[in-house]
């Protein structure tokens, strides 16, 4: 089976080169092709040999992460793209164009086996995990198409982030590298829903990193009405694993909370929120839910959600809205891909 050649740190490809019989600056070569230049072929790297390009070819792959579609967002120039991958698996990625320069959220999963309640993302379960490298393609592809710095990346998309540790740190290695994008660690999010033994390891890891907690809950019994995850792993145990991932990293965690008419969005969730986040260095991120079709949930009103931010931000907490973007796009996460499984 051959190998996937992007999945290398620098140090590993330099390793794999040595073993390989070729002198060190062959992997400091092939490593600017993949992660500087983002070549798909071996026959693209023009400085190496054809040889060995050949003898690459022979032993490792460049995994194809191919465009299927582009939606493009007439309001705002958000895109959301769905990539195929080499098995048939398909995933979803979106840019997002802020003043500080281009976010990229991408998946890291076909599929995800949480199961949250309001999210298309779950529906049809897991597939599998990706790879380190279709990450990066991800990554990659969106900048190669837009021609534009992606300068923020997100893991939020399709999949359990932490579900996929040892792919999840890897990407964020290379991706930060000084040898590749050269993505600043503190402009890299990862989004978890709370994967408790995991969180206290990447905490070891003392990145600088931001790492996100899906809570949409603000006690145990309103996170195990959405979240079955809550059914392994307990609020209070989910804070203290944040409250240490702080203490590691010195990072502030943000904690994002999907707004859903009728089900979390009342005085006593306001009251029940303050109690959990005021005492915590932490900021709040209130995403008014994307309507399903298949679920039943639906967003409060505009001045409904502006009106619990307030409330939150009178008891002192930090706290925002998060800035609709692409919302005449399918803007839920899974929705594009779910609408291609169908057809």
């Amino acid at each position: 089976m051959k190998k996937d050649i992007c999945a290398y740190t620098y140090e590993q490809l330099e390793s794999e080169m040595q073993a390989f019989g070729e002198p060190k600056f062959r992997a400091r070569q092939i490593y600017e092709w993949l992660h500087g230049k983002l070549v798909e072929d071996f026959s693209e790297m023009r400085n190496i040999p054809k040889n060995l390009q050949d003898r690459l070819r022979e032993s490792y792959v460049i995994l194809p992460v191919t465009m299927i579609e582009r939606q493009e967002s007439r309001l705002d120039g958000t895109m959301k793209f769905l990539f195929g991958l080499h098995d048939g698996n398909m995933v979803e990625s979106v840019l997002m164009r802020y003043h500080h320069g281009n976010s990229v959220c991408i998946s890291s999963q076909a599929g995800c086996r949480m199961g949250c309640r309001f999210c298309a993302s779950g529906i049809g379960g897991l597939k599998r995990n990706l790879s380190a490298s279709e990450m990066l393609g991800q990554v990659y592809q969106i900048q190669k198409i837009t021609g534009e710095r992606v300068s923020n990346v997100v893991v939020m998309g399709t999949g359990e982030p932490l579900d996929n540790y040892r792919n999840l740190l890897l990407f964020l290695k290379i991706l930060s590298g000084e040898h590749g994008l050269n993505i600043s660690q503190r402009s890299i999010t990862v989004s978890t829903c709370g994967i408790v033994p995991k969180i206290y390891e990447l905490a070891k890891e003392h990145l600088q990193i931001t790492l996100a907690l899906s809570l949409h809950g603000a006690t145990q019994e309103k996170r195990r009405e959405l979240m079955p995850v809550a059914d392994a792993y307990g609020l209070e145990e989910v804070l203290n694993a944040c409250d240490s991932y702080f203490q590691e990293t010195g990072r502030r965690m943000t904690f994002e909370y999907s707004l859903i008419h009728g089900v979390n969005d009342t005085e006593k969730d306001i009251q029940d929120l303050t109690a959990i986040l005021k005492p915590r260095n932490c900021h709040l991120n209130l995403i008014p839910v994307n309507s399903v079709k298949e679920r039943n949930f639906t967003r409060p009103a505009s001045k409904n959600a502006q009106n619990f931010k307030n409330k939150l931000e009178k008891s002192g907490i930090n706290v925002t809205i998060r800035r609709e973007m692409g919302a005449d796009i399918d803007g839920a996460c899974g929705q594009l891909r779910r609408r291609y499984l169908q057809d």
